[in-house]
């Protein structure tokens, strides 16, 4: 039996007439979206619409966190009575429910392409999961794919964002129509968090004051210490590869309560542009501090060989790797990809650099990530797959310094294994 907190019932029971978009925003781990699982399960049995659109950053993410849910998602709630299906809609969960089938979509909207997956569906509700991470055509699109609903209701979720965000401006035509509810979390509406363990998260997060205002605090906070802030999707993204290749190599780095992360890379040589560029290509990532589910580094090893043979398939013209580079302080990954005839290399964690100001041999590598966005020689290959970027860029949007400008030591697993690549291009082809 779950027990709900206060808040939890309150998202669950309350009623939505009136309410055309409802977003519950709040720090991360407060328990908004299993109240949200079981709020929409409850909707999608009284609604008297078909088709529902559950919808997060790619799908991958979608189904995780909403049809799956940690054992609590759709799929476990009406198991039994509903399956997994698809159509020419895309896959979806059908229900059986007692006033008629149930179709429950799950699709990815972070894309500027992902408006193509909805066009032409008509939609009772619509839940955004991680609303601020979505693009904002995908949104907007959504919105509109509602307007024949017989009961059109939309639900959104996200951690706090900048109070600027852009995705906030589309929610203020159901603030000006009064059709809007918002509700704040923390983490002391999450149950399964004892006393202990906010005690601790709330000592950890004390390191930076904009961390302690975001996921302790749940306030809306600029980002004024995020690391890699001159990143930007719509000048690092890229679907297109200029220039002639000239290598290919993996970056990984390890964890087991950590998150363990590879990715695939490719260095061209552009005229157009003058000089070397560098593209990271795709990337295994999972954590299992994230998904509660701690994988041995024999399964990591495993998982990451799959990775490796997606990418010889996906890009069969490219030339083999020359180096497979792993962070020399995680030997036991390294040790079971020699098991299985991966042969590795020690990746550049700027170990043997000067110790920088602040006293962290990090910077320099921090610093070449840093130019390389400036100066336009990096970028992420926007790829629609599991294997996307999703992390990565959630990673830089968190990865920030304390108020004495010391890199908290968070939100930078993908982080790291980006250093790890800059660092050998950089010196291999830039110095």
């Amino acid at each position: 039996m779950i027990a709900f907190s206060a808040k939890q019932q309150e998202n669950i029971r309350q009623s939505i007439k009136g309410i055309t978009f409802e977003l519950n925003e709040g720090t991360p781990r407060s328990g908004k979206t299993t109240a949200d699982i079981f709020k929409m399960a409850a909707i999608y049995l009284r609604s008297p619409d078909q088709n529902h659109l559950v919808t997060a950053y790619n799908q991958e993410q979608a189904y995780r966190m909403f049809m799956d849910g940690d054992g609590f998602g759709l799929v476990h709630i009406f198991s039994g009575c509903a399956d997994i299906k698809h159509d020419e809609h895309g896959d979806h969960l059908l229900i059986h429910a007692p006033n008629g089938e149930k179709k429950i979509y799950y699709k990815g909207g972070g894309k500027v392409n992902s408006v193509g997956a909805v066009t032409g569906m008509s939609l009772g509700t619509v839940t955004f999961l991680e609303f601020n991470l979505l693009h904002p055509d995908f949104i907007n699109e959504c919105f509109r794919r509602t307007f024949a609903a017989k009961q059109r209701y939309h639900l959104g979720e996200q951690n706090p964002p900048a109070p600027n965000h852009p995705n906030l401006e589309l929610l203020k035509r159901f603030e000006d129509a009064r059709t809007y509810r918002f509700r704040h979390w923390r983490p002391h509406d999450n149950p399964i968090l004892t006393p202990e363990r906010k005690a601790e998260l709330k000592a950890e997060l004390s390191a930076s004051e904009y961390l302690l205002d975001r996921d302790w605090y749940g306030k809306r906070r600029m980002p004024e210490g995020v690391i890699y802030a001159m990143f930007s999707e719509k000048k690092h993204l890229t679907r297109s590869i200029k220039g002639n290749v000239i290598e290919t190599f993996f970056t990984a780095d390890g964890g087991q309560g950590d998150a363990t992360t590879c990715a695939y890379w490719v260095v061209t040589y552009s005229i157009e542009d003058g000089g070397y560029l560098l593209y990271r290509l795709a990337n295994y990532y999972h954590s299992g501090t994230e998904t509660g589910n701690v994988k041995a580094m024999s399964i990591y090893a495993k998982e990451i060989k799959i990775f490796i043979e997606w990418c010889k398939e996906r890009w069969s013209d490219f030339p083999h790797w020359n180096n497979f580079f792993v962070d020399p302080a995680c030997k036991s990954l390294r040790e079971e990809l020699h098991l299985l005839g991966i042969m590795t290399d020690k990746a550049d964690n700027n170990s043997s650099d000067k110790i920088s100001s602040n006293g962290l041999k990090i910077e320099v590598g921090i610093e070449r990530v840093q130019n390389a966005l400036t100066k336009g020689v990096l970028f992420l290959y926007d790829i629609e797959d599991t294997y996307d970027h999703y992390n990565l860029i959630k990673e830089m949007g968190m990865y920030v310094r304390t108020a004495n400008g010391i890199p908290v030591d968070k939100n930078n697993h993908a982080c790291d294994e980006l250093r790890y690549g800059v660092n050998y291009f950089t010196k291999t082809y830039l110095v």
